[in-house]
């Protein structure tokens, strides 16, 4: 097990829901103990910390983080002349037969959709559709770079202008995959606000020539009613839980998509 994965396991542990049942089981196993106070105090420290997490207000301020630095990446790259258009996996989960025969598009699909309006805004010839799956093969559409290829085609894009990269299981190994597609040459990165900064500092890792078109942002106050801002909801916990697994990626994890 890579130390990307323990990160990961423990970065769910620590969030909630899991972070709620760890603190709840630690409590109770406490109390079984004799050490009621310690126990308690878990049991009550577990519940506040996933009240607070379920805040709107600290989901957007922390989803704010991520995605203000993403669109200062867009201002800060130009706009036109690249060799392809990059579309992270993440915008579809493939088909997975029997129990899901068609692909299923994702919160996250705006990346392909930004994708095709790029395309046809003239800014690259080409669309390298990245994202692997476990199930790749003839058939349905069961990697993430298939089944982003047939929803281009619905959308108008040749065939003949999308190029699979079906091999990767994460982003790194989007980046290192396109890397060795493209060489040096300068590519339009297109992915989620809040996955933009991870994935534009593992590229610069790879020495991947790319420039900044994210899409998808979350953190929009303004679009709820003003008294869900101040209740706790399952939308607010699910915001928090995505913008620390960034965070923490950022932080934390080390690997690039290095080719050497």
């Amino acid at each position: 097990m890579n130390t990307f994965v323990v990160l990961k396991i423990l970065s769910y542990l620590a969030m909630p829901p899991a972070s709620l049942a760890v603190g709840t089981v630690v409590g109770l196993v406490l109390l079984a103990v004799g050490w009621r106070r310690l126990g308690w105090a878990a049991i009550l420290a577990a519940s506040l910390c996933t009240v607070f997490m379920s805040w709107p207000p600290l989901g957007d301020t922390l989803l704010r983080y991520v995605e203000d630095q993403a669109r200062a990446a867009e201002r800060a790259t130009p706009r036109c002349c690249f060799d392809a258009i990059v579309v992270l996996g993440g915008g579809i989960a493939p088909a997975v037969p029997p129990e899901r025969e068609f692909p299923s598009l994702t919160e996250s699909a705006d990346r392909v959709w930004a994708a095709a309006r790029l395309y046809k805004a003239g800014v690259a010839p080409r669309i390298i559709v990245s994202g692997g799956g476990f199930l790749a093969g003839k058939g349905p559409a069961t990697t993430e770079a298939e089944a982003m290829r047939r929803f281009l085609v619905e959308l108008g894009i040749p065939e003949t202008a999308i190029v699979d990269e079906d091999k990767s299981n994460n982003t790194v190994e989007n980046i290192y995959n396109v890397r060795k597609m493209v060489g040096d040459k300068p590519v339009a990165l297109v992915t989620s606000g809040f996955h933009m900064p991870r994935a534009m500092r593992i590229a610069a890792g790879a020495g991947l020539n790319v420039s900044a078109f994210p899409t998808n942002f979350h953190a929009l106050r303004s679009t709820r009613p003003p008294w869900e801002n101040w209740l706790p909801t399952i939308e607010g916990m699910g915001e928090t839980t995505l913008a620390l697994h960034e965070i923490f990626g950022i932080l934390f994890d080390k690997r690039t998509g290095s080719t050497q």
